[in-house]
């Protein structure tokens, strides 16, 4: 089993509970006994989706094909994730009301709105970082202060912070288990933000149990954005299969090639990445896509990189470069201009723990 056996099996037993083509494609490998268990559970960890695969094979009574030692392991990191998910959606709940009673609505973003809005059969299934919730200018500059108020305050205490992207510097509370970013946007590059905003995905967004949140459709399309543009998958040509799940899993609630299509600059990127899901999901309805000459071209490299891994790994370096001295250059500009940027990158360039990280950063990857 080479990885892109493995990593076409693992995507294949996200969807088992939901395809039934998939379910028996599934049990039939299982009962081979071919598996590389390893592989698998590499390709799980790195992608966050271990509890995902685990409860999707519980479901489908697949556990008893799985060596003992490897079901105790990812039973113990699910209950694990339970717990935490359980405590994420206790502090979700507890911000939403703080902010509703001083009259502004937070519209939760991700990972954390899924668990909220119960698109997940089992909370264990997804892996959540942050709360996220995205603001109107005018809430975004009063959740800060509300948070701050509420004990809130930088997960980071080097003493300076980069001026404000897309959203404001993670703040965490004592005694709470998750960091919280307030959004004014939901991109890192700035030419999509005129189409995919507040302003957009307010107007249909929903609330669910007294929770605002995205309608199915934004949230499909936010799962894409967040691996396709803000992670550089579209560069790179790769997905992240915790993307891709909640992508198949909202694909049940709405029509996601519609979702899409909706979109103008966005439409194309997004539509590879439906593209790529189809194609490792193994031909799903829900998830059919836009046949051009674009996706086609896209699919192919998307695909080569499991063909000719060294020369994927190449251009992947470049691309790092690359994208690394785009940043800094736009950096450069901005502190020109705006006297924020001229004294964060003085601080940042004077700052010896920054260059410390980095040298054990570069010595990790040797």
């Amino acid at each position: 089993m080479d990885y892109k056996e493995a990593l076409y099996f693992v995507a294949k037993c996200l969807t088992i509970s939901l395809e039934d083509r998939n379910k028996e494609a599934i049990e039939k490998q299982l009962q081979l006994n071919n598996i590389n268990w390893d592989s698998v559970v590499k390709i799980s960890t790195s992608h966050y989706i271990l509890p995902a695969i685990y409860c999707n094979l519980q479901r489908s009574n697949f556990l008893h094909y799985l060596p003992k030692e490897l079901v105790n392991y990812m039973e113990y990191i699910t209950n694990l994730n339970r717990k935490r998910n359980e405590e994420i959606i206790t502090q979700a709940r507890e911000l939403n009301t703080l902010l509703l009673k001083n009259n502004i609505t937070p519209i939760f973003l991700k990972g954390t709105a899924n668990l909220l809005a119960g698109v997940y059969v089992d909370i264990a299934e997804r892996m959540v970082g942050d709360i996220d919730f995205i603001f109107s200018k005018e809430g975004y500059l009063k959740a800060i202060t509300i948070l701050r108020e509420f004990g809130y305050s930088e997960v980071k205490k080097d003493g300076y912070h980069f001026p404000a992207g897309r959203h404001y510097r993670r703040l965490q509370k004592k005694d709470n288990i998750a960091a919280v970013e307030i959004h004014s946007e939901m991109f890192r590059i700035g030419k999509y933000r005129k189409e995919f905003n507040y302003s957009f995905v307010k107007k249909d967004s929903q609330v669910i149990k007294d929770v605002r949140i995205l309608s199915y459709a934004n949230k499909l399309n936010l799962s894409i954005i967040a691996n396709q543009i803000n992670d550089h998958g579209f560069a790179f040509k790769t997905m992240t299969l915790r993307n891709a799940y909640d992508v198949f899993l909202l694909s049940k609630k709405t029509n996601a090639k519609d979702a899409v299509n909706k979109l103008n600059k966005l439409s194309h990127p997004l539509n590879c990445f439906l593209a790529a899901c189809y194609e490792v999901f193994n031909s799903i309805d829900s998830l059919e896509y836009n046949k051009t000459k674009m996706t086609a071209s896209y699919l192919k490299l998307f695909n080569s990189q499991f063909i000719y891994p060294k020369e994927t790994k190449i251009r992947h370096k470049r691309l790092k470069i690359f994208l690394s001295i785009k940043l800094w250059l736009n950096i450069l500009c901005k502190s020109i201009i705006h006297k924020e940027y001229r004294v964060w990158l003085y601080r940042r360039l004077t700052d010896k723990n920054w260059y410390k990280e980095k040298l054990v950063q570069l010595r990790f990857k040797k």
